[in-house]
Order: C-alpha cells, then sequence, then structure tokens
C-alpha cells in the first residue's frame, strides 16, 4: 500500500500529489525524501505544511515537517529503522505527516 501525499504548490498553489512509501509511529505517518531538500514536494511543505492524505480507503487533512536529524536523531533513526525492516531502504529526509484527527494505529507502530 503505498501513502498519496497532497502538497501545495510552492510557485503555483496548485495541489501536487505524490505516491510514496510510508511508516507509522505514535499516531503519526513518515515519508523519506530520497532526494532530500531538493524534492519539490519537500519545498512545497516548507512553504506550506498542510498537506492532504489518501491512505487506502482513508483521507484526512494533516500538517507535515522536516525532522531535523541533528535535533532528532532518536525519532529519525526509529524511522529509518522502520522503513528499512518494511522496505530493506531508508536512506534520505524523514518527513513526519501528523493527521488533524488521530486515526486507529496501525501495526507497524512501536
Amino acid at each position: 500500500m503505498f501513502l498519496y501525499l497532497m502538497t501545495t504548490g510552492r510557485r503555483t498553489g496548485l495541489p501536487r500529489e505524490i505516491e510514496i512509501w510510508f511508516t507509522e509511529r505514535g499516531g503519526n505517518y513518515y515519508v523519506i525524501a530520497e532526494h532530500r531538500e531538493r524534492a519539490h514536494w519537500v519545498q512545497n511543505i516548507q512553504a506550506q505544511p498542510h498537506v492532504h492524505v489518501r491512505l487506502g480507503d482513508r483521507q484526512f487533512d494533516a500538517t507535515a515537517r522536516v525532522v531535523d536529524d541533528e535535533r532528532e536523531p532518536e525519532l529519525a533513526a526509529a524511522v529509518k529503522a522502520l522503513s528499512e525492516a518494511k522496505y530493506g531502504w531508508s536512506d534520505g529526509l524523514v518527513v513526519e505527516i501528523t493527521p488533524e484527527t488521530r486515526q486507529p494505529v496501525g501495526r507497524d507502530d512501536i
């Protein structure tokens, strides 16, 4: 299953949607940007953190933010470990997605 993340284009103001792998932890969702800050969707989040998420049959509004590896090394490491276990891949910039209303906790939650 993929997470569909809709951001607002920082230049155009138009909705932009990506399909991306994700993990869950503590009621939040996490995605990893392989191209770090160069990824346009990351730049969109930095300009406007309000996002919309589609996940299976669920849809919800959320707030997204880049996890600072230096300020939150434990969180970044935990998310990368989850991604490595789930997908065999964890290289990149961690982005946290916090639903505006809490969703049921998934089995990947630790």
